[in-house]
């Protein structure tokens, strides 16, 4: 075999072994969707019939909470990004990134001093590769993230906004993490979750923002809201985080299956020059042949003159 066409075997066996690992990759991520799906459709009537208790509560309230008001001037914010513990999976990482930077770019052109919050690895060494502040971060939990999980998240948020800016609080709290639309799309999207914007609770959960409530509370309205409203955020962050654990595993299988396709026409590609290197080899050694037997010939018929 000539050195050739030994590369090109080598090279052969090499793709074969990734295209096995990018197709096992592909089956494992296929599986994991359908389970992130699963999360987010038993996640989702928690969530409406909490939001509707906290527009009830919120329109029965007779003081401002400091989790609804709005601040006439805000000078502070949060920003909370949710990337993947693991990369493979295309622009998934780098697209939600991107957003968290233009929502960060957006808030200090009004004047907003952000402080960052970073679940995954993915968004923890890209800040830290360019040296930028972190307030807080947490990891190895977003393949599959449980509500814990999005508890130990909120807590530190939901301090942040119930202090007074001097304090180190914050006025707003906004999210970004990627929504999962289908198995072929996943959009970055960036939403506020803190201060409570009443009208839009109200149109997501199918309540009229001028509806009287139909409750009483005891000890009172405040007090509800005050139990409430962090589970609310809690509630938001979960399925912000089964969302984007969908949309990572849904990414990988999409950059898995191209990664196995195209290690495919590698390997036709590599076959039929290995074939024609074969082919030139086998054409060489005739020649040699042909050219040692017509010498040998031309030797011997010499001989006997």
């Amino acid at each position: 075999m000539g050195a050739q066409l030994r590369v090109y075997k080598r090279r052969i066996r090499s793709v074969t072994a990734t295209k096995k690992i990018t197709r096992a990759m592909e089956m494992i991520a296929a599986s994991r969707i359908i389970k992130a799906q699963r999360k987010v459709t038993a996640s989702m009537p928690y969530a409406t019939e909490l939001t509707r208790a906290v527009t009830a509560v919120s329109a029965g309230a007779s003081a401002d909470h400091p989790l609804t008001s709005e601040v006439e001037k805000p000078t502070r914010a949060a920003v909370l990004l949710l990337t993947s513990d693991r990369g493979l999976a295309g622009a998934f990482n780098s697209s939600a990134i991107k957003a968290a930077e233009l929502l960060t770019d957006r808030l200090e052109k009004e004047g907003k001093e952000v402080d960052t919050y970073i679940v995954g690895r993915r968004g923890m060494a890209h800040y830290a590769f360019r040296e930028r502040t972190v307030t807080d971060s947490w990891t190895g939990f977003t393949d599959e993230p449980s509500y814990a999980d999005a508890k130990a998240v909120a807590a530190p948020l939901i301090a942040a906004i119930e202090k007074e800016t001097a304090e180190g609080g914050v006025d707003e709290l906004h999210i970004v993490f990627t929504e999962f639309v289908s198995m072929m799309t996943q959009t970055p999207i960036d939403d506020r979750l803190l201060p409570l914007a009443l009208d839009e609770v109200a149109a997501e959960s199918g309540t009229k923002g001028d509806a009287k409530p139909l409750f009483e509370f005891e000890p009172s309205a405040e007090d509800v809201l005050d139990a409430l409203l962090p589970r609310y955020v809690e509630s938001r962050i979960y399925n912000a985080l089964l969302q984007s654990a969908a949309s990572k595993h849904a990414a990988t299988r999409r950059a898995m299956k191209s990664a196995t396709d195209n290690a495919g026409e590698l390997i036709n590609t590599l076959s039929r020059l290995a074939n024609a290197a074969r082919q030139a080899e086998i054409t060489q050694e005739i020649s040699e042949i042909v050219g040692g037997s017509s010498a040998l010939a031309d030797a011997n018929a010499g001989s006997d003159k």
